[in-house]
């Protein structure tokens, strides 16, 4: 009786989602504000011109993700992951349905921006103050950082540009910024795909702290034994339809069977 009276808490709630996206081909006025916003304006009327199609990249996905869920996200190549991450963050607008969130979405990615010309000191700092942390703040958890980071370990790379940083090492430092901080919702695309498995374990022994702090993760991935290891829980997307929805083991089974075992992680 206990066990039915825990209350699950949503944080994540995404209701009949379809995101769409609209490819110019012709590629005229590329690189022109102007032209960029008269395109926007005549939006109706471009795609019925030749050279412009759709791409329905997610089609009528509905879940609903709750406090302390660390959630991973499968899929083959083109599969709708990374499109969904982005809606959730709201980086992306939705054709129709809904997605509601408590609490503000944090997208970590690869491809993060942060100032390729500044240090990786000065992108330390950058980072966490647009994820709402003080100065102070970041000074207390700078060591840290860094050191969760790794970087380090071979030279005094935290001082250099982060333009002289290999994409693994930028990706490391991306989420260690990101990791110094609490989260409502932590969305990870492949973050965890870069670094040795050393920095994997401490990730995703972070990502179980912030789970037990009443977080709630998603993360993206091809390295089906970091999903093992971190979720609970998987999505399956395929063609941006949600093919799955459930326990690790069960889904990855499922994917692995559809898949041949093809996206498993392969050997550095």
């Amino acid at each position: 009786m206990a066990e039915h009276s825990i209350e699950r808490i949503p944080t994540v709630v995404a209701d009949g989602v379809d995101i769409v996206y609209r490819v110019n081909g012709t590629g005229a006025g590329r690189g022109s504000a102007t032209a960029a916003l008269n395109r926007m304006l005549r939006r109706q009327q471009a795609e019925k011109a030749a050279g412009v199609r759709t791409v329905h990249a997610v089609k009528n996905v509905s879940f609903v993700a709750y406090k302390g869920e660390a959630v991973g996200l499968i899929g083959t190549n083109g599969s709708g992951k990374s499109t969904l991450l982005k809606a959730v963050a709201g980086l992306l607008p939705v054709e129709n349905g809904s997605i509601y969130t408590d609490g503000q979405p944090s997208l970590l990615g690869v491809n993060a921006a942060l100032m390729g010309d500044l240090t990786g000191e000065k992108n330390v700092y950058l980072g966490g103050l647009a994820m709402g942390m003080s100065r102070e703040e970041i000074r207390d958890r700078y060591e840290g950082i860094v050191d969760f980071s790794g970087i380090n370990e071979k030279g005094d790379f935290i001082t250099l540009p982060m333009r002289t940083y290999s994409s693994g090492m930028g990706a490391r430092l991306r989420f260690s910024i990101a990791a110094a901080k609490d989260h409502d919702v932590l969305l990870i695309d492949e973050a965890l795909a870069t670094g040795d498995r050393s920095f994997q374990k401490r990730s995703e022994k972070r990502i179980r702290e912030l789970r037990e702090q009443a977080g709630t993760v998603f993360l993206v991935s091809h390295n089906n034994k970091s999903i093992r290891d971190t979720c609970e829980r998987v999505l399956w997307l395929e063609r941006g339809e949600l093919r799955m929805d459930g326990p690790t083991e069960e889904v990855m089974q499922a994917y692995e069977e559809f898949t041949g075992g093809a996206d498993k992680p392969k050997a550095a």
